[in-house]
């Protein structure tokens, strides 16, 4: 039992030492922001900004639902009018893979535009980032994943600019882009700051259409990303500040976006909220509750923000012995909890209010897909992404693994 403590110390720590590399690394560079056009209309501002730009040729990528219920329809027709040739890749799927990866590739090759431009939710987004990347560096996108500090330097992307239909995912503003090995069930992150898009557009207009049922997982996505990167270890007074803010307006939004999706002010918070809760964890990362979501997603194809709002609260529950204080300081600036209570109180608060929104959501409480059998490969994948990649505040064992999955079964 002392050998396999030993053991199991050493790797902790070794990857302590990785993530603080990664942190430091993180730290030091100047992450690229894009330039963002915010409010109504802002999707038409940001077209006519890239036809000022003299562009001629300009690739759509867009996922077939969003082009049959014509939302890029008042954007391409704009382009058009100003003389501006565009053509609309819409083969865009939920958890790209690398077929559709080079599918796109071969379209960008054969279009040859001199600008791209992603309507979508997040894996629009991701699946423009991989396709750019792939087709500026000529290789498989298999070839991308993992971070760019331990690769060869990479070319950079055709002029690039991105326009979320969604307020979850941050992928507007992130330095990662989620692919599918789908034979292999695997999701896999391509993290290079040269996916970020140069220019922006947050839109409500956009998003009053979104159903509840989009609405509630996206948004607690957004909610996710923003109190993962707080609680990282690689958190900074930057990151800090755009994740409480995030934080904050999404506890106070959320709810009203779901019940009333015409409501034009909430929809613009949440997609501020989401942008900042990008921002905050492209820098500080995220933690055990992605790990999870993500072999969840590859096995079970659990979307992504459905996966992150089951999975939280239990990791929150495990992780709240080593950040209490921080999970009360969100608390505190949400509003939730009693006045005079203590930090370990107001935390468990905040874990509260976050089962609340779940259930008053309807998000369930379990992944009715979730077999026992696959509690080893999940832990496997889930230990292999989140030790010595994120800023996690406290580690799990194999048993801890166990325990959290066992929660989450029908």
């Amino acid at each position: 039992m002392q050998g396999i403590n030993r053991r199991v110390k050493r790797m902790y720590t070794f990857s302590r030492i990785k993530v603080g590399i990664l942190g430091l690394a993180g730290n030091m560079l100047n992450f690229p922001k894009p330039f963002s056009f915010v409010g109504p209309g802002a999707s038409l501002s940001l077209v006519r900004e890239i036809i000022g730009l003299g562009v001629k040729r300009v690739m759509v990528i867009t996922d077939g639902q969003l082009l049959e219920l014509g939302i890029p329809n008042p954007l391409i027709e704009l382009m058009k009018d100003n003389q501006v040739e565009v053509e609309v890749f819409s083969e865009i799927e939920p958890d790209p893979g690398y077929e559709l990866v080079l599918t796109g590739v071969e379209r960008v090759k054969s279009f040859q535009p001199d600008a791209v431009i992603a309507i979508g939710g997040g894996s629009s987004i991701d699946g423009a980032k991989a396709i750019l990347l792939s087709h500026a560096n000529n290789c498989h996108p298999s070839k991308l994943t993992g971070v760019w500090l331990y690769s060869l330097p990479r070319k950079r992307c055709l002029p690039f600019y991105a326009i979320p239909t969604t307020a979850g995912t941050g992928a507007e503003v992130t330095i990662a882009a989620v692919v599918s090995d789908k034979e292999a069930q695997i999701k896999h992150a391509i993290i290079d700051p040269k996916t970020v898009p140069a220019m922006v557009a947050l839109d409500p207009e956009l998003m009053t259409g979104l159903p509840p049922f989009i609405t509630a997982p996206t948004g607690m996505d957004a909610l996710t990303h923003a109190v993962e990167a707080y609680l990282s270890t690689n958190a900074t007074a930057e990151t800090d500040e755009l994740a409480r803010m995030a934080t904050a307006s999404i506890m106070r939004n959320l709810i009203i976006a779901y019940e009333d999706g015409e409501n034009m002010e909430a929809r613009e918070r949440m997609a501020v909220a989401a942008c900042m809760a990008g921002l905050a964890f492209t820098r500080a990362a995220v933690g055990y509750v992605h790990a999870f979501a993500h072999q969840l997603g590859g096995l079970y194809h659990v979307p992504h923000g459905l996966a992150n709002a089951i999975v939280m609260p239990h990791v929150l529950d495990f992780s709240k012995a080593n950040c209490a204080k921080r999970l009360a300081e969100l608390a505190r600036v949400s509003g939730i909890g009693e006045n005079g209570a203590n930090d370990a109180e107001l935390a468990d608060a905040f874990i509260a209010q976050i089962r609340s929104l779940n259930a008053e959501m309807q998000i369930p409480g379990v992944v009715k897909e979730l077999k026992r059998d696959d509690f080893e490969k999940i832990t496997d994948r889930a230990f292999a992404e989140a030790h010595g990649t994120y800023g996690i505040p406290r580690y799990m064992t194999r048993d801890d693994a166990t325990a959290l999955l066992e929660k989450l079964l029908p």
